[in-house]
């Protein structure tokens, strides 16, 4: 049975602490050189290594010294098991160090990196593509399953004022399809080829009723649209409002002026407003009934002039008002978001006509309007450009190419984004009458243009910050 043996502890005969040094007289010496001088007896006991290893039946052999290193602090050398071993000065660091008596020593520092296992080879292996990784890179966002219901009402009647006109169109050649129908049909298209309803300036059949209707509150909400009112006007004048931007569908002149969503007759009582659009929508069967119910007609100059000159409270268009969309078609093409350009240099044309009826302009801005749809832009495809400027010279509107979001998803499709429509009324620009076939004059017609574009200028100044507009969009007049 194997056995370990301490040896008894040696003590060097020379004492190494500097004090103890000190007190008998001895030179300092450190404790790397008191070790290496000390005798081979002390106190009649051999200095031998600190351990023997002893095994039962075999030689005594004197077990393998612990390793065991020292440095020299003056000459910076290694000793190991007892040899002294000088390191090579290019692959160890030095740094100078002093001792207690000032005497500046140099030494080496020691670094011992941890060498890396060997790695065992891996196996090439091929993968083929993941499935679905095309489907988390797309750009297409789909709506959540978890929606609120009102929120799919508020989309249901975006989605079905949008597509109006085609709903209407369609439920007409359906019914053209069934031959039974063929005896009402027939009376009915020419009904609304020649009848006057559209220009006659009478509103017969507007449906205050249809006006008020709660589902119309939804529609309003989907963006949501808000109605602001810069000052009161009085039910004795007549108005012609001026909305800019024209945007794509111009939904905030529908919400504001075409429904009693944003409660135009309580911020403007005893005015009755009507909403213009083009003629030619008044001759698409079913629609035409439609539009004609909501208070909209259309917007030409005759229609214009019988609005404002009959009716009201005393049957000449007293507390009547129209509201024009001034930048037309040509404005729709410059619908772009974070954008507002106005094509209201040359436009004149309301100018005359407020003149000619007496009727007071009021600007009409809404702040986000340009912002509920993307457009392609005459700047990358100038053909297109080219073409849509064609088909207006040749039909007097234009289709812009555009889109948005869709009815379940964030990204694709012809439904416009959820973005906050402020529509703000102006304070009105007084207009004095013109005598009955006297020729407007332009001098004048230009100066009321004038403070028009002015006052256009201060609701964009006063509310840009309120509504949160960019502050790099900038208002700019053109053409």
């Amino acid at each position: 049975m194997a056995q370990f043996v301490e040896s008894p502890t040696l003590i060097s005969g020379e004492p190494s602490q500097p004090v103890i040094r000190e007190k008998e007289n001895l030179p300092p010496k450190s404790y790397a050189d008191a070790a290496d001088h000390a005798p081979d007896k002390v106190n009649g006991i051999e200095n031998i290594p600190p351990a023997q290893f002893i095994g039962k039946g075999e030689v005594e052999t004197q077990r393998t010294p612990p390793f065991s290193q020292t440095r020299h602090r003056k000459s910076g050398s290694l000793r190991v098991n007892g040899a002294s071993k000088q390191p090579k000065a290019s692959n160890l660091p030095v740094e100078d160090i002093q001792d207690r008596d000032g005497e500046q020593l140099s030494t080496t520092k020691l670094t011992f990196t941890d060498q890396p296992k060997p790695q065992k080879p891996q196996p090439e292996l091929v993968s083929g593509r993941r499935a679905g990784a095309r489907w988390e890179r797309s750009h297409i966002h789909f709506a959540p399953i978890s929606i609120p219901f009102q929120r799919r009402l508020q989309t249901l009647m975006v989605l079905a004022h949008t597509l109006s006109i085609a709903l209407f169109l369609t439920a007409f050649f359906l019914l053209c399809s069934i031959p039974l129908f063929w005896p009402l049909l027939f009376p009915y298209t020419i009904y609304v080829l020649l009848s006057p309803a559209p220009h006659s300036g009478e509103l017969s059949h507007r449906s205050p009723l249809l006006r008020s209707l709660p589902i119309w509150s939804l529609f309003a909400s989907y963006f949501p649209a808000r109605l602001h009112r810069s000052a009161p006007l009085e039910p004795t004048r007549k108005y012609i409002f001026g909305y800019h931007p024209h945007g794509i569908i111009s939904h905030g002149a529908f919400a504001a002026f075409g429904t009693e969503a944003l409660g135009f007759s309580q911020l403007f009582p005893g005015i009755t407003n009507t909403l213009l659009t083009l003629d030619t929508n008044f001759r698409i069967p079913f629609y035409r009934d439609y539009a004609l119910a909501m208070g909209l007609a259309s917007v030409s100059r005759e229609s214009c002039e019988n609005i404002l000159s009959k009716g009201g409270a005393n049957g000449e268009g007293m507390g009547r008002a129209i509201t024009i969309v001034v930048g037309g078609a040509r404005e729709s093409l410059d619908a772009q978001p974070r954008s507002l350009r106005l094509v209201l240099k040359r436009r004149k044309g309301f100018v005359k006509l407020a003149i000619r009826t007496g009727a007071d302009l009021v600007p009409v801005l809404a702040f986000g309007e340009n912002d509920l749809y993307d457009q392609v832009t005459s700047d990358s495809h100038p053909f297109v450009h080219k073409m849509q400027m064609l088909v207006k010279k040749c039909m007097g509107f234009t289709i812009p190419l555009f889109h948005a979001r869709g009815v379940f998803n964030y990204d694709v499709g012809l439904m416009p984004y959820r973005k906050p429509l402020n529509v703000v009324v102006g304070r009105p620009v007084k207009v004095v009458q013109s005598k009955r076939g006297e020729l407007v004059d332009e001098r004048y017609v230009d100066e009321i243009h004038g403070l028009y574009v002015r006052e256009l200028e201060r609701i964009w100044e006063e509310w840009r910050e309120r509504f949160e507009v960019d502050g790099r969009v900038e208002l700019r007049i053109v053409e």
